[in-house]
């Protein structure tokens, strides 16, 4: 099972095997707090689509479909992904973006779901 939760949301242990799949290092949470077990920044949105995006519903539609363009060129790390969900039972995506509806964990976990 995956699942998303934001970064600055409680930790549980409920979390399961927690991998962050932000860029950037979230703001003001310290390693220790945030209870990361794989800072998966490969997965991640490239620099220029995640400035380009800049968190603007307006463009979400054009932001979901560049990224997943990105992840079908980015094979390795879905696989890589895949393999970690057969090791945990359970997996947590977290992000750190404010927007719950619009951020890549959403087209994330999507992908992720369907293989």
């Amino acid at each position: 099972m995956i699942k998303i939760k934001r970064v600055y949301e409680e930790y549980s242990p409920d979390d399961g095997f927690r991998i962050l799949i932000d860029r950037l290092w979230p703001r003001g949470v310290s390693k220790a707090n945030a209870h990361v077990d794989l800072w998966f920044k490969e997965i991640a949105p490239t620099d220029k689509l995640r400035k380009w995006f800049s968190h603007d519903p307006k463009k979400w539609e054009s932001f979901k479909k560049k990224y997943i363009d990105e992840l079908k060129e980015n094979k390795s790390s879905l696989d890589k992904i895949k393999n970690l969900k057969k090791e945990h039972k359970l997996i947590t995506l977290v992000f750190s973006a404010k927007d719950e509806q619009h951020n890549n964990a959403v087209v994330l976990i999507e992908i992720l779901r369907r293989l």
